[in-house]
């Protein structure tokens, strides 16, 4: 379960993020959605520690730059970057030593299999094209088989084969219990996942809409440019 409490990240002048709170449960998907500069990126860098915050941003009861929970929480960037000189099969087993993983080519392999990288686990990064390094972003974020996923528009650069590989992945995660967050502005990829939205606009959360309590004549979309008159 990823939980925020109260987050609140300014830059000086600037007020990014504003006294937001929301939780990310088990079994479900949570989507955060908002037009450019709402404040989605910098709530998503906050939970992956990637900046410093005010408030309390917990991942499984642990506090989210712990070790603790970097060990069950898997963290997918919109823009993966990699050791551009190391091959696919090197990064695995980088991920795979470095967080001491057991026996982890076994599933690596199957993860491969499933994004059709099987054959370019000799390909260096660089020579990878965008929706190969997106592929391979989401293998070594699966790698250590995390109980909370976070993941920043991972449909961008995919071709459509590969995004229903990615809803198809997105489903049965969602059927094993994790608890899984995604921040995108492609509100039609995800129309049929997602449990919970949280819609952002100037740096807060105008509106909180779980699927269970939409009318039958209600849609996310429309909603959603309720919110933020777009």
């Amino acid at each position: 379960m990823i939980e925020v409490k109260n987050l609140v990240k300014d830059y000086g002048s600037v007020v990014a993020v504003d006294d937001i709170s929301f939780v990310a449960e088990n079994g479900r998907i949570s989507v955060l959605l908002g037009p450019n500069g709402a404040g989605k990126s910098t709530t998503i860098k906050s939970i992956a520690g990637l900046l410093t915050h005010d408030g309390d941003i917990l991942i499984d009861g642990h506090e989210n730059t712990s070790i603790e929970a970097k060990k069950s929480f898997g963290y997918i960037p919109e823009v993966p970057i990699f050791y551009e000189n190391l091959t696919v099969e090197e990064h695995i087993k980088f991920i795979g030593k470095a967080y001491k993983l057991d026996n982890y080519m076994e599933y690596a392999d199957y993860l491969l299999e499933k994004f059709n990288l099987s054959d370019k686990k000799k390909t260096v990064a660089k020579k990878l094209s965008k929706g190969m390094t997106q592929k391979l972003s989401m293998i070594l974020g699966l790698m250590t088989k995390p109980t909370s996923m976070m993941m920043d528009e991972p449909m961008i650069g995919l071709d459509p084969q590969a995004i229903e590989e990615v809803l198809v992945l997105l489903k049965d995660l969602k059927e094993s219990g994790i608890s899984i967050l995604i921040s995108t502005h492609i509100i039609d990829v995800i129309n049929d996942l997602w449990d919970d939205a949280y819609i952002m606009n100037k740096g807060k959360i105008v509106r909180v809409v779980r699927r269970e309590e939409l009318k039958e004549d209600e849609s996310l979309k429309d909603i959603f440019f309720e919110c933020v008159g777009e």
